[in-house]
């Protein structure tokens, strides 16, 4: 077990990644983007704690998920316990995306154990700050032309970052 500070779930959405997600959102995040989606999620001291272990039993009641999301908040500020989780998440079959405000260079520069932990247990990551004025609301999974969506397992398979490939309207 451990225990993560969330500011909430999302047991079945369709907008935070590929197929149906049951989406944690961290609660504390360090960028306060102007325009931030979730801006309830910034306070540190915010939210509520959740177990690991409760979270995943309810990630594995539903057989519909194709996988789970990170979003936040920032959840790179509470990389361990979301690695370990991950971690089960990926026995159950199901797959994980990571959203964060920093990019991925900048969280492989941090040498950081948890960092580099959840890092390889994301399947995919979308990097970056929101940046308002590069709002596009005809993105995928993304609020701004900025931010990437990577491709994790390709990504270290080749050495270099590689896009996921996404069909956007």
């Amino acid at each position: 077990m451990a225990c993560l500070r969330i500011s909430g779930i999302e047991p079945e959405s369709i907008v935070d990644g590929k197929g149906i997600r049951y989406v944690i959102f961290t609660q504390g995040c360090p960028h306060h983007c102007p325009g931030c989606h979730n801006p309830q999620t910034h306070d540190f001291a915010g939210g509520r704690e959740a177990d690991t272990d409760a979270l995943l039993a309810e990630i594995r009641e539903n057989p519909l998920l194709k996988g789970v999301t990170f979003s936040g908040g920032e959840p790179f500020c509470q990389p361990g316990p979301l690695a370990l989780l991950a971690k089960q998440v990926h026995a159950l079959g199901k797959d994980v995306t990571v959203y964060t405000g920093f990019t991925y260079e900048q969280l492989q520069n941090r040498h950081d154990e948890e960092i580099d932990a959840l890092l390889s247990q994301a399947d995919v990551l979308i990097d970056g700050r929101f940046e308002e004025a590069q709002k596009d609301l005809t993105l995928l999974f993304r609020g701004s032309r900025n931010q990437r969506v990577i491709n994790m397992n390709a990504t270290r398979a080749q050495g270099c970052v590689v896009l996921e490939e996404l069909d956007e309207g």
